[in-house]
This record gives C-alpha cells, structure tokens and sequence, in this order.
C-alpha cells in the first residue's frame, strides 16, 4: 500500500467503461492535518483525503459535505452526506476518508463498489 504525504495530488475516479474522472485533491496524513480537515472552510476545490482514518465528524464545519469510506484497496465501501455538526459512524473496513462539498461526489460518479486511484503531486502513487 502506498504511503502518502501531506500535501497536493489527484484523485481518479476509475467509473464503468474504461472512463475516468480526475479531481484535483488534498493529502492529509499527518495527525495535524487529518485534525484540521475542513474545519473552518467556506468550500473546497475537489477532494480531500485523510488517511488513515475511519471515521470522521462535521463539528464546527460550515458546510455539508460528501463522505466516502475507502478499503485498503481504495474500493468506496459507504458513501454519506453529513451536515454540519454531525458524528459519523465509524467504518470498520476502512482505511481512508474522502471528503467533498455535498453533491460533488454524484457528480463525480463515486459510490459504493467505485474504485479510486490517488497521484501524488511528487509524482508517487
């Protein structure tokens, strides 16, 4: 499995057919950036990631946002929109979360069973 770094990358969506989907993504690893998130944001330009991480809350956010709970394969095994204020459930199986302003996963084609693949921008898997 890959480690990544805080930072910036690419996040493809891999949809039926052969297609894709590229959105532009925040890498959050470190305890502090998992921590901070979106907390505090008005919005967000794509994605972000936090890994590892299973569960996530939307306490002091402004915004809803899309949650999708990712395996250790980067398979989305439960995707939510969670309004501000809430506590997620955690995710036994998963490994890594993506967050994104609400309704922009649907329209990226992400759900259950969607297989993602994330580009550092150093250019690692």
């Amino acid at each position: 499995m890959a480690r990544w770094r805080d930072g910036r990358g690419t996040l493809v969506v891999h949809g039926g057919g052969g297609g894709a989907t590229a959105v532009p993504l925040e890498i959050a690893t470190s305890y502090r950036a998992r921590t901070k998130g979106l907390l505090g944001r008005d919005g967000l330009e794509g994605a972000i990631l936090l890994s590892p991480a299973n569960g996530i809350h939307t306490f002091r956010m402004r915004m809803p946002i899309d949650v999708a709970y990712l395996d250790r394969r980067l398979n989305v095994i439960a995707v939510r929109t969670m309004p501000p204020g809430r506590l997620g459930r955690p995710r036994l199986r998963s490994r890594h979360v993506l967050e994104a302003e609400a309704g922009a996963m649907a329209e990226w084609g992400v759900g259950v069973g969607t297989r993602v693949t994330v580009e550092a921008a150093d250019g690692r898997p």
